[in-house]
């Protein structure tokens, strides 16, 4: 009798995307078109004078949600992300242009089509269920 192999479980998301690295570049990159991308002043307005809080947060909640380390939950808990985000006026254009925003950085850092169609529907479905207003 041969026995069969199983084969070997797809790689997670936050492997397929490269790991650390290439998660720390998608998230500068999408910060860093928030700031020079005229089509997402209204999401730049959103987050205050610096970036830089959000931009740690941003890399330490992908890491774990891609399947990577959890760095996120380890500083902070559970992300409640639609609780933290209830302050903030978060309507369609606010989900729009962030999910656009999001899909250019993959876009631009290369991440593999296949990844960034799965993931854009993701973020998608992820941003509408933030909306507040």
């Amino acid at each position: 009798m041969h026995q069969i192999e199983e084969p070997a479980p797809a790689p997670t998301p936050f492997e397929w995307l490269g790991g650390e690295a290439s998660v720390r570049t998608l998230v500068e990159r999408f910060y860093d078109l928030m700031e020079i991308e005229p089509a997402y002043q209204a999401l730049r307005r959103a987050h205050g004078e610096s970036l830089e809080r959000a931009r740690e947060r941003l890399f330490w909640f992908l890491c774990g949600w891609l399947g990577g380390p959890d760095y996120y939950v380890e500083r902070f808990g559970h992300p409640r992300l639609r609780m933290r985000h209830m302050p903030y006026s978060i309507g369609v254009r606010e989900r729009d242009e962030w999910v656009a925003c999001m899909d250019q950085a993959m876009r631009e850092t290369q991440v593999p089509q296949a990844l960034r169609e799965r993931l854009t529907e993701s973020f998608l479905h992820t941003a509408d269920w933030m909306r507040n207003r």
